[in-house]
Parts: structure tokens; C-alpha cells; sequence
């Protein structure tokens, strides 16, 4: 199996694109749904679920067989990938928050449990998606199954899920309510696991399919294009709810395609940086919040004046933290637990 490095390219962009969109947002205010920013701060999170389907589905497919031991071997390899840094971001959270968490909250975070019981419950910005992962990784086996022996069912459990995904869409979330005040209706794993599936789908059938990369590029391009200009404005909750929520997700559907099918390669000047970025971009979502939180600490404990360190500057100190900070975290720390679960670096998984 050859590495898709085109979505280490995707991955490593929308992690990066979220780590900005909050560093901004925190420093200058909140985005709306007009702009760009506004947008990848919902919707570059929706692309890790689609290029998590799709990557899962291209590493485990034709060798996941409906077996108990595959299925075990499956989850520890999740687990080695997943928990050792959810535990370090989650521990360094409540450090900086300074604050006494409830022990309830802790263990349910810790487990990876909030994602099914209280998956708005976590410490760190972010994390909440990290709890609808693990319950994805739960359906993802069911998939496996379903389509490799009762297709039928998988057809009829597929159209489950869209009809789960179109009642948070056009019933649960509501409009004139803004985002924050229905924070926890939208963050519920069934509001987003239709858009695991679609990258599971994308995988299965377009998996032999190959799509010239012209036609890959003009998806990409028309991807962006809508992203950038589809007319919505107001609140964040016009970006989740009734049509516009539809379009958004096609729009997530249709840049992952045309990055998973194009194999333009790219000079290694840019090959490179994009790679790597890919490889750690797991690090970067997690850690920063906690590279933020601890820059904000030490200005305090400085006493700077404000003229020193304005938001700009904490901004720009805060991006290159964090991409040091973790590039070392992803090669000492995730690494080291990878191979305990026997890791293939076979693709961004």
C-alpha cells in the first residue's frame, strides 16, 4: 500500500487552519459566518472526519476481517494512536485552568468515555472531537461487516445515519438560536458521524476509481471556491443547520476527493513541510490550546504591559510555539507509543 501523502497535505492545512482560526478568534474575537475564518473554524474539523473515514477505510478494508482478534488489534492500535496524547493535553489543561475539576469529568475524559455519556464535557478546546472519533472507531468495524457481507443492511443503516444527520440539520438546531447556546446538540457524535461514513463511502467507492488530475484539481478549486464565496452570514449556527449544512459537507466531500485522487506530485520543497505538518497535525489540534494558555501565563507572570506583547505578536509567538513544541511531542512522545501498537506508516490514520 503506498502512503496517500495528498491527505497528509489536507490534514496537516486544516489542522493548522483550525490552530489559526483560534488563535484569532482569541485574540481579536469571534469570526462570523461570512468569512473564511468563520468557516474553517467549523468546518476544517468535518475534514478530519471525512479524511478519517477514508483513511481507515483504505488502511483496514481488504485486510479487517469480522474476526475478534482483528477487530482487538484494530482498537489497540487506535488506542496507542489516540489516548497517550489526549491524556497529556487533558492533564495540562487542568494544570493551566488552575481550577479543581470534578473527578466524575477527569475520568470520563481520561477513558474516552465523555464521547459516548457527556461528549461537550472536556478540558481543552478541541477535545470534543477527539470524543467523536472514538465513537466513530465503534461504528467503523460495523461498516467493515455490513458492506463486505449484508449490503443491504449497510444501504439501509447508511440512510439511519443521513436521517439522523438531516433531523440535527433541519430539526435539533435551530436557527435563530445562536451556536454557543446549542454548543452540545451540535457537538453530539450522531449530529456528526454521517460525515465519517461519507469518507468511508468516498474510500469504497471511488477506492479503483481514477480521476485525471485536472478533473481532481477542479475539485479541489470549486471546493474552495464555494467554501470561500457560498453566500451565508450571521451566527456560526447558519453554517450547521438547514440547507447550508448540506452544502458545506458536500463541499468538505468534494475538496477530500480531489485531493485523495490527484497525484500531482509536488516539488520537494513544499512535498516536505506539507508532509511532516500531516504527520503531526494530531499534535498541533491538541496542543494549541496549551501553548496558548501557557504564553498567556508567562506574560502575566512577566508583568509585560500590554504595548509589548499586543495580540499580533502572541499570535505569531503562538504559531511557531506550537509547531515546535509539536513536531518534538510528535517524534519523543507519539511515536514512542505508536510502536507499541505495531504501526505501519502506511497512511495519515
Amino acid at each position: 500500500m503506498n502512503r496517500l501523502y495528498n491527505l497528509d497535505y489536507l490534514r496537516g492545512l486544516a489542522a493548522f487552519g483550525i490552530m489559526i482560526y483560534h488563535y484569532l478568534s482569541w485574540a481579536y474575537g469571534n469570526f462570523t459566518a461570512d468569512t473564511f475564518m468563520g468557516r474553517v473554524g467549523i468546518y476544517g474539523v468535518s475534514v478530519f472526519y471525512v479524511l478519517s473515514g477514508l483513511t481507515l477505510y483504505y488502511v483496514y478494508f481488504d485486510k479487517m476481517k469480522p474476526s475478534t482478534e482483528e477487530i482487538i488489534l484494530f482498537f489497540k492500535k487506535r488506542f496507542f494512536r489516540i489516548y497517550p496524547l489526549l491524556w497529556l493535553a487533558t492533564a495540562a489543561a487542568i494544570l493551566i485552568s488552575k481550577k479543581v475539576p470534578d473527578v466524575w469529568d477527569v475520568l470520563l475524559n481520561l477513558t474516552g468515555l465523555f464521547g459516548f455519556i457527556k461528549w461537550d464535557t472536556c478540558f481543552s478546546t478541541g477535545v470534543w472531537s477527539i470524543g467523536n472519533e472514538l465513537v466513530f472507531y465503534v461504528f467503523f468495524p460495523v461498516f467493515i461487516l455490513l458492506v463486505k457481507s449484508y449490503r443491504i443492511v449497510m444501504v439501509l443503516f447508511g440512510m439511519l445515519l443521513f436521517s439522523v444527520y438531516l433531523y440535527f440539520a433541519f430539526v435539533k438546531l435551530v436557527p435563530e438560536v445562536a451556536l454557543a447556546d446549542q454548543w452540545k446538540n451540535y457537538v453530539n457524535p450522531l449530529n456528526q458521524v454521517f460525515i465519517f461514513l461519507g469518507g468511508f463511502l468516498i474510500g469504497f467507492f471511488l477506492n479503483n476509481i481514477k480521476i485525471n488530475n485536472l478533473l481532481s484539481l477542479l475539485f479541489i478549486l470549486l471546493g474552495l471556491g464555494l467554501f470561500t464565496f457560498y453566500p451565508v452570514a450571521g451566527n456560526a449556527i447558519n453554517l450547521v443547520s438547514g440547507v447550508n449544512r448540506l452544502v458545506f459537507t458536500a463541499i468538505c466531500f468534494l475538496v477530500c476527493i480531489g485531493f485523495y485522487k490527484t497525484t500531482v506530485a509536488l516539488p520537494a520543497v513544499i512535498h516536505k513541510p506539507l508532509t511532516l505538518l500531516g504527520e503531526f497535525s494530531y499534535s498541533v489540534y491538541l496542543l494549541h490550546p496549551i501553548v496558548w494558555g501557557i504564553l498567556g501565563f508567562i506574560f502575566k507572570l512577566l508583568h509585560l504591559p500590554e504595548v509589548l506583547h499586543p495580540s499580533f505578536l502572541k499570535v505569531v509567538l503562538s504559531v511557531i510555539c506550537t509547531l515546535i513544541v509539536s513536531y518534538f511531542v510528535y517524534e519523543k512522545f507519539e511515536k514512542y507509543f505508536m510502536k507499541f501498537a505495531g504501526r505501519k506508516k502506511v497512511c495519515a490514520g
